[in-house]
């Protein structure tokens, strides 16, 4: 299809917007265009004005040019006749009414109070009926009594279903294709928050409050598992990868929970015999000049090139690489193509153990007592490494504060203070000099920790800390 382009003016008087015109024209070029796709209507705009028009030097008050030419040069949605199909495709959940079925309407109409037929996974026909039928506008659901082909809907009554079942006509059943989930690759020990600092910022605290947020959790996200772990205020959570249960972390930390969470792990399995691990099949598109350094940087990590397409100035690879290699791989693509990769990753197949995978090598610095963290204290130590912690923050003893420059642990005290007297110096004191810490985002801690870490997760907080928070007992452990 032929693409509407909106050019949304950027108030910068340098920047024109038939200038961002031949860039959009330059990029699609770039991205093999033929002449037909270049040839299309173009609507300019200014977003922060509030006006659209056919033409940049004539602006408007309003955004009728925009509404019509989505009218003219969109085609409109085929509508298929005949009897009712819908393919779920997702699920939303209720307290009240329970799980939700969500798709698109292939073909036909649902009404309200219908009778349908369920067909399921295994081949057998349910009859379900439709109790209430919603439709999704703005950031809710409107209640409705029909929907047609084409219309994206809610089903409110459906019991038993997974993702890929068809809602068909209970007379005449004929299921859709089905859309397979991918299976859990990595899991992730999540446990209640039992360090120094507990309670101090979130809501929810106790493990009655995670295993019921976890448990909720179950009834709309489908590709996640959760066990019990050894312990009761501890669980084992099984997901997509490390941004998919980040994604949960950070929703449960948005609605007031505390909680620690161990170092991400791969799935192994037992298949023939032999100890297989999942593999997936990565894509990364970027600049040519950075493809040598990204495709050593996968190969490191056991990946395998299986193609690679130049695409104008630009390549495009696919590798077959172990999850376990993905972990912490994207933050490293960014920063060597300086931010121009795109990188995306499925999961393929089980394959047998690739072999050890170089992880992080340095050790860590951990802070020796609780208090504030002094400027004074930091200066002196940074020889040591680089730190995660501004000066006037709070630490405790076993809080992972910095990453050592050697590969060992090393116990530091950043609370120490200078001390005064009411001598004057010889000279003239020397200030301070700090380098910025280094601040992780969530899915950068949980790729960073080692196995005896764990990422205390808090509504404003999030801190590295050892398991054993005792320098005598990790010894001992450890011995």
């Amino acid at each position: 299809l032929k693409p509407v382009v909106v050019i949304n003016k950027v108030d910068k008087p340098n920047c024109r917007p038939d200038e961002v015109q031949e860039m959009v024209l330059d990029l699609m070029f770039s991205l093999d265009a033929t002449e037909e796709q270049l040839d299309f209507p173009t609507i300019y705009g200014s977003a922060k004005q509030g006006w659209f028009s056919t033409d940049w030097r004539k602006p408007t008050d309003n955004i009728t040019a925009l509404l019509d030419a989505i009218i003219e040069y969109i085609p409109e949605p085929q509508y298929l006749e005949g009897t009712p199909q819908m393919l779920i495709t997702s699920l939303d959940y209720s307290p009240y009414v329970g799980r939700i079925a969500v798709g698109r309407v292939h073909r036909g109409e649902l009404k309200e109070g219908m009778d349908v037929a369920l067909c399921k996974k295994d081949g057998s026909v349910a009859k379900q009926r439709i109790k209430e039928l919603d439709v999704f506008e703005g950031m809710g659901r409107a209640k409705v009594q029909s929907v047609g082909s084409g219309d994206i809907c809610a089903l409110i009554g459906i019991e038993n279903f997974e993702i890929g079942d068809t809602i068909a006509d209970v007379v005449e059943p004929e299921a859709l294709p089905r859309i397979a989930i991918d299976e859990p690759t990595m899991s992730m020990l999540f446990t209640i928050n039992d360090s120094p600092f507990f309670g101090k910022d979130g809501k929810y605290v106790t493990s009655r409050h995670i295993a019921d947020r976890l448990t909720r959790e179950l009834d709309k996200n489908l590709a996640l598992r959760v066990e019990r772990g050894d312990t009761d205020d501890a669980w084992t959570v099984y997901g997509r990868g490390v941004l998919h249960l980040s994604v949960l972390i950070e929703t449960m930390r948005r609605e007031g929970y505390e909680l620690q969470v161990g170092q991400p792990q791969v799935i192994i399995k037992e298949i023939d015999g032999q100890k297989c691990e999942p593999v997936e099949l990565l894509t990364i598109n970027l600049p040519e000049e950075y493809a040598s350094k990204i495709i050593d940087m996968v190969t490191r990590r056991k990946g395998e090139m299986v193609s690679m397409t130049t695409q104008n100035d630009r390549i495009h690879i696919e590798f077959h690489i172990p999850s376990r290699g993905i972990i912490g791989l994207r933050t490293n693509v960014l920063t060597a193509s300086a931010g121009e990769a795109i990188m995306a990753h499925r999961f393929l197949e089980y394959q047998p153990w690739k072999g050890d995978i170089d992880r992080r090598t340095n050790g860590s610095l951990i802070a020796m007592e609780a208090g504030t963290a002094y400027a004074y204290a930091i200066d002196k130590l940074q020889d040591r490494g680089r730190f995660f912690i501004f000066p006037q923050e709070e630490v405790y003893a076993g809080q992972v504060v910095g990453e050592n420059a050697k590969d060992n642990d090393i116990v530091v005290n950043v609370t120490k203070s200078k001390k005064l007297t009411n001598m004057r110096a010889s000279g003239a004191d020397d200030k301070a000099r700090i380098v910025p810490p280094v601040i992780f985002s969530l899915e950068e801690a949980l790729e960073y920790i080692k196995e005896d870490e764990y990422v205390e997760v808090t509504p404003h907080h999030l801190r590295l800390r050892k398991i054993i928070l005792d320098e005598t007992e990790r010894k001992r452990a450890n011995r």
